[in-house]
């Protein structure tokens, strides 16, 4: 009798749950200054970017993720121009920026500059030479010490800004990028119609207070701001995004998104955004939304 062993990454996403992929062949490991990097070859997912022993990204389905934390903010503001990107290491937030003729101006600001140039190496189906874009400033500093210089220094708004970070554990470098303060200084640095999108956790049944959470947060800083959420396969979960605006609008209609689209020239440019996909992830079940709605911490620097 043969017996035949296999190679599993083992993605564990709360204390109760793991998620197997099966893997095909060697990976790349390292490790930076800040985190542990491993790229994984799977058969289910194409290469799988795996950040401090979690699945941060698949080649396969990254682009569900991705044009799901851009577009809604991008779509809704009338004009956007200047851009701020925190976080995103592998270049796919800025992908999708990129995508608007109208931009003049991105900033990426990644904490961790040998894990940017790990992705740039090792992952170009996800970056697709965005970085090469004259338009493109990239900064590796704290994006919490970028934004309250500039507060300082007078340097000009943005009208979108797209927080894209690993999850905020208590000691992480992450964690002040999630308080009430950072919100506020996020929507201190935006124009009056400017807009910021977050990237804001797994909605599975374990984790939906962490959601919540980071809703509330946005919500004492912001006078406006909608969760929103996509499935994302690779990551076998909801994920969950929150959209905060200055001016308190409501989400657009899936009418008024195509006829954006159409004017931007990107509906034959994205593989999963349009006008329903729009509708779709502010369609919340009843039991998010209350959960949402229930009271509970907001997030400070204390």
């Amino acid at each position: 009798m043969s017996v035949e062993f296999r190679s599993w990454l083992v993605d564990q996403v709360t204390p109760h749950e793991i998620h197997l992929f099966r893997r095909e062949g060697d990976m790349l490991a390292t490790r930076t200054k800040f985190q542990s990097i491993e790229y994984v070859r799977t058969e289910a997912y194409g290469n799988i970017l795996v950040l401090d022993g979690a699945v941060q990204s698949a080649e396969f389905d990254e682009y569900l993720y991705h044009e799901a934390l851009v577009h809604p903010a991008m779509v809704q503001h009338p004009h956007p121009e200047r851009v701020l990107i925190i976080g995103g290491g592998e270049g796919a937030t800025l992908r999708e920026v990129l995508k608007y003729d109208s931009v003049k101006s991105a900033v990426m600001v990644d904490l961790d500059g040998e894990l940017v140039e790990f992705c740039k190496r090792e992952m170009p189906t996800w970056h697709c030479g965005a970085f090469d874009d004259p338009r493109v400033t990239l900064l590796h500093e704290d994006g919490r010490a970028f934004l309250e210089q500039e507060l300082t220094t007078g340097a000009p708004p943005y009208d979108v800004i797209i927080i894209d970070i690993t999850d905020g554990v208590p000691d992480g470098p992450a964690a002040a990028l999630y308080t009430q303060e950072f919100y506020q200084l996020c929507k201190d640095r935006l124009t009056p119609q400017g807009l910021m999108a977050v990237q804001a956790f797994a909605l599975s049944m374990d984790l939906l207070h962490e959601h919540a959470t980071i809703a509330r947060t946005i919500s004492a800083a912001f006078p406006g701001s909608q969760s929103y959420t996509t499935f994302v396969p690779s990551f076998i979960a909801t994920w969950g995004f929150v959209l905060a605006h200055k001016q308190g609008e409501a989400p657009l209609t899936a009418t008024q998104v195509d006829g954006r689209l159409a004017a931007c020239a990107l509906g034959d440019r994205l593989r999963a955004y349009d006008g329903i996909t729009h509708t779709g992830y502010f369609s919340l079940p009843k039991a998010i939304r209350q959960t949402i709605a229930s009271t509970g911490e907001v997030l400070r620097d204390a």
